[in-house]
């Protein structure tokens, strides 16, 4: 199958600008330009050798240095308008005037990480003259453009230390995440089969300030439309999806050829295959499902949205875009990278003094991204949704440190919500509970995540990552203009009430400027 779960590596690029002027000559600016296009190669290889973690899906493209307006200006313009440069990573190895900059930072549409390094990690103390002050001046020249940016508003993240630095490499390599993430959600289109579950507030949402702000395009489709499509599905093609599916996970008995419940299973994957063309005829990287709008379809579809979020989709149940959209985003961005990342729903408490914890799943739909181990084919009955006993993948999460985050409307504007927690094992098993689930610990605790989460009016669909963390969002949510608010370690109540309250201010003047 078709895996949407990688970012084009060839397709991505960022941009590694050098600013300087004309005032210190020739041989000095030649010099300038060999050591910009060492820190540019030793960024990239810093990238790509991070300890442990796969390299960043993105090319850093070094460019000529920058001495004038117009140049800058230019430079600007054309990463506006070149798709596959996805952001732009600046630094003032000279003193470059910060006036030639205003025009070009003005004009630039695409994310910017301030890079404060230098050519040198130490410094010759012995042969220090001032040739050498002078060509090495970045840290005066990137105080004059940290200004200058400030001045204007200008929305980026500042990244200090030397590019060698496994820490500075690791900061960069978050924010060229996000940016990622960003460049896919600008071009997204989202299908909704059906329309959000009856009379529920928060997967409602205004679809045009999303394709305002985030750039997604959303739209709904009747679900028989989709029907059509599984309705003309070959017998050829679901024998070699159910071999698939007989070869990658442990299915039951029934489900096998020759079971009982073999037709389940067929239908199942006849509704994945369904899917999967209704969604890539149409360009479409994320959709929703809802159980209350099924038309023709005889079952809820399970195993098809939990293989379609493996490979990468978005997706979000009961018609809720805002987390599939979420989920699409923060797959791209975590491409590559292990953990897994999935739709997730808080469903029920451990409230054991001293031993509280969450018990999340969903009807059906949790990603095998970040399963413990093989998945588990099964079919059970589900007493909701009125249609046949649907077919999924049955698992427990993998243990280890992750993020769950939620994306709301508030009216005024969107809010994400992240909660950094630990999954755990359960504390004992769950022979009857036939879904996918996660069980985790969220930081600080149960008591005050959960009166956090409730006090920012944050959403019951999530998604769970194991693959990014607070960094890689707080980058997201400020190349969007968007609030984030983290739940973490540090967490109190006193605390984040007040940051509430601040960002409200703050936002409400911010949208007046």
């Amino acid at each position: 199958m078709t895996s949407l779960d990688a970012a084009p590596d060839a397709a991505y690029e960022v941009w590694f600008l050098t600013g300087s002027q004309g005032l210190y000559g020739e041989e000095t600016l030649r010099q300038v330009a060999e050591q910009s296009q060492r820190i540019a190669e030793t960024l990239s290889g810093a990238l790509r050798g991070l300890a442990g973690r796969p390299p960043t899906p993105v090319r850093i493209v070094w460019l000529p240095v920058l001495t004038d307006a117009e140049a800058i200006r230019r430079v600007c313009l054309e990463a506006n308008a070149e798709d596959r440069c996805i952001g732009l990573i600046a630094w003032m190895h000279t003193f470059s005037p910060a006036k030639m900059w205003i025009s070009g930072l003005d004009v630039l549409r695409k994310p910017l990480l301030h890079l404060h390094t230098q050519a040198n990690v130490a410094l010759p103390w012995a042969t220090i003259d001032m040739d050498f002050m002078n060509l090495n001046q970045a840290a005066h020249g990137d105080r004059e453009f940290g200004f200058v940016q400030t001045r204007l508003g200008v929305p980026r993240k500042t990244v200090a230390g030397h590019a060698s630095d496994p820490t500075v490499a690791e900061r960069v390599a978050a924010w060229t995440r996000a940016a990622t993430g960003l460049a896919d959600m600008r071009t997204l289109k989202l299908a909704r089969f059906g329309d959000n579950m009856r009379d529920v507030a928060v997967t409602e949402g205004d679809k045009v300030e999303a394709q305002l702000r985030f750039g997604v395009s959303v739209n709904t489709y009747g679900v028989n439309d989709l029907v059509a499509v599984v309705d003309s599905i070959s017998d050829t093609r679901i024998d070699a999806l159910v071999k698939e599916y007989e070869d990658s996970y442990e299915v039951t008995a029934e489900l096998r050829c020759g079971g009982e419940r073999h037709a389940s299973l067929r239908y199942a994957a006849r509704v994945e295959l369904g899917l999967r063309d209704f969604l890539t005829s149409g360009g479409f990287r994320a959709f929703t499902t809802n159980f209350e709008d099924l038309g023709g379809l005889r079952q809820l579809p399970g195993l098809a949205v939990q293989r379609l979020m493996a490979d990468g989709y978005g997706f979000g149940g009961e018609g809720d875009w805002k987390t599939s959209l979420l989920l699409r985003t923060l797959k791209a961005a975590s491409a590559g990278l292990p953990g897994g990342t999935s739709f997730m729903e808080d469903y029920t408490y451990h409230l054991e003094p001293g031993r509280e914890l969450i018990l999340g799943a969903h009807m059906l739909e949790v990603c095998p991204s970040i399963a413990a181990r093989t998945p588990s084919c099964e079919i059970h009955p589900l007493g909701i949704g009125g249609r046949e006993d649907p077919v999924r993948l049955v698992f427990d999460a993998r243990p280890g440190p992750a993020t769950v985050v939620g994306l709301a409307d508030l009216g005024d504007r969107f809010r994400l919500v992240a909660n950094e927690i630990d999954v755990v094992p359960a504390l004992e098993p769950l022979p009857r509970l036939p879904v996918a689930r996660a069980v985790w610990s969220p930081r600080p605790d149960l008591h005050t995540s959960a009166e956090a989460w409730l006090t920012a009016g944050a959403p019951h669909h999530t998604v769970l990552t194991a693959a990014l963390g607070a960094e890689e969002l707080q980058d997201l949510a400020e190349m969007l203009g968007v609030e984030l608010l983290v739940i973490d370690a540090g967490t109190t109540i006193r605390q984040f009430t007040r940051e509430l309250r601040w960002n409200q201010a703050y936002y409400r003047l911010a949208q007046g400027l």
